[in-house]
């Protein structure tokens, strides 16, 4: 394999398939499929999970329903929902799983703790992350970057609904190209929306990688940790 340990970044969109809104069972099951094909190849993995499903705190204070920093907190409580759901459907496959919040939930997860969680890796187990960075004003792709420096992740994976980066949204623009490599560099000066420049900064200063790719193609994450040329990748 060509990464031995992964951070899978999954947005809480990804989990609402053909619904408008909550979580679809069936992409769940699907998901869970595709991580265990990773870990019976024998690679680590995390994820950190979005509840961008459920809700959103920046889109709750621009409506003026609360406060920014409010609205992150009722986010991060999003993000627990989708990670219990991603637990449960994990689970189900036969994976052993632990659930680690950046918010303390005694009652439902353990305390997000940097050596325990690389201990729960070595052993096979799949850790997913909640609650982004436990702090407001900072998004679940920052949280991603962060937890995956934390860990020693050899790679930041982003699975979305594109086969990787364009110079355009290939969804309004049929002409848009996608790159097969591009550097964060050109990420910057292309102005490119891959994650949030934070997230971006923080794994170019600790020349940590990024793949974008399409997380709804069957054998499509077994295939990009094998080595295989799959979705965008990104690095200095």
């Amino acid at each position: 394999m060509k990464y031995k340990r992964i951070l899978l970044k999954l947005s809480g969109e990804a989990l609402l398939g053909k619904q408008s809104f909550g979580i679809d069972p069936e992409i769940l099951a699907q998901y869970a499929k595709e991580v265990k094909t990773v870990v019976d190849a024998g690679v680590e993995v995390a994820v950190v999970i979005g509840g961008g499903n459920i809700f959103r705190g920046m889109q709750g204070a621009q409506g003026g329903v609360v406060d920014r920093a409010t609205g992150d907190y009722m986010g991060m409580l999003a993000t627990m929902i989708n990670a219990m759901a991603l637990q449960g459907a994990f689970e189900k496959v036969g994976l052993s799983t632990r659930l680690q919040s950046a918010i303390k939930m005694e009652q439902i997860a353990e305390p997000f703790i940097r050596r325990r969680a690389m201990r729960h890796l070595e052993k096979g187990r799949v850790v997913i992350f909640g609650a982004g960075t436990g702090n407001p004003y900072f998004t679940t792709d920052t949280a991603a970057s962060l937890r995956a420096v934390e860990i020693e992740a050899n790679v930041v994976i982003k699975g979305t609904r594109v086969d990787g980066i364009y110079n355009a949204d290939p969804e309004k623009d049929p002409s848009a190209t996608r790159f097969n490599e591009i550097s964060f560099k050109e990420v910057y000066d292309l102005g490119l929306a891959v994650m949030d420049l934070t997230a971006i900064t923080l794994c170019q200063e600790n020349n940590l990688p990024i793949v974008v790719f399409n997380m709804n193609v069957a054998g499509s994450l077994l295939s990009l940790v094998n080595g295989d040329s799959v979705g965008t990748l990104v690095k200095d």
